[in-house]
């Protein structure tokens, strides 16, 4: 199991406290305007990836490659992450990873959310592109933790929470445009290329997987599977596309813009 092969359910227990830096600028909130386009896939001005859907969702988690921002000017934002809830709920449960610019330059960071609670980073991540990342989060029973890994450095964080209100109705691995602007609005969206997310790109196998009350495997074994592109809204012009998922159910990716 990649547990075993990485020791990382064996750290959480054991790893020393964490330094967190509050990151209101940015926030990783739920699904925004979604619409269905009655063929299999759904629209949102936020998301890109995949939901599945179900009931008192345990456990979800994946891996992905830390993607690289192309920085032309201005500043930009894109965040890559794991969660429970927010596909049809009010809180998302999340941790991740961005390839942001900043005024023409690119930046790269870990961090985690308990949604509507505010972000955080862990600046003892030192993030890279290129690097190979596994994340998890799991509700215990009266409480959610999410713990990712670079694996590229070996450095590990995680962080425990409530969250009360929380479903437990879904869970993601998502490619976002992170709000918000002055007005409330979603943030422009960084270049960053093609995402690839799962087992089949990262070599980490039993990733991109999620447990609920009656399924427990990979993304392609829920019986409620949505496929989610991102469209500016109203022109239904697409911002960030997935692919369809592997043979296997585990693994995608997903591209910037129409390609």
């Amino acid at each position: 199991m990649l547990t075993k092969r990485f020791g990382i359910l064996v750290a959480i227990a054991t790893l020393p406290a964490v330094a967190q830096v509050a990151n209101p600028a940015r926030q990783h909130g739920p699904i925004r305007d979604r619409q269905d386009h009655q063929d299999g896939t759904v629209a949102s001005s936020n998301w890109s990836g995949y939901a599945v859907k179900g009931s008192a969702f345990t456990s979800v988690e994946g891996s992905w490659i830390v993607p690289t921002a192309t920085c032309p000017s201005g500043s930009q934002y894109a965040s890559f992450w794991v969660g429970i809830d927010g596909y049809s709920s009010g809180t998302v449960e999340q941790t991740g990873t961005d390839s942001d610019c900043h005024d023409g330059k690119p930046h790269y960071y870990a961090w985690y959310e308990f949604y509507p609670q505010r972000g955080y980073t862990f600046p003892s991540q030192v993030i890279k592109p290129g690097d190979v990342m596994w994340a998890k989060v799991f509700y215990d029973g009266s409480e959610f933790t999410v713990v990712i890994k670079d694996l590229t450095s070996g450095r590990t964080s995680s962080k425990s929470a409530t969250v009360p209100g929380a479903k437990r109705s879904s869970a993601e691995w998502i490619a976002e445009a992170p709000c918000c602007t002055a007005k409330g609005d979603i943030l422009p969206l960084a270049d960053f290329g093609t995402l690839l997310f799962g087992g089949d790109s990262t070599g980490l196998s039993s990733t991109n997987y999620a447990t609920d009350s009656s399924t427990s495997g990979a993304i392609g074994s829920f019986p409620a599977v949505e496929e989610i592109i991102m469209e500016k809204p109203k022109l239904k012009v697409a911002k960030a596309v997935p692919s369809g998922l592997s043979s296997d159910g585990t693994s995608f990716s997903v591209n910037w813009g129409a390609k």
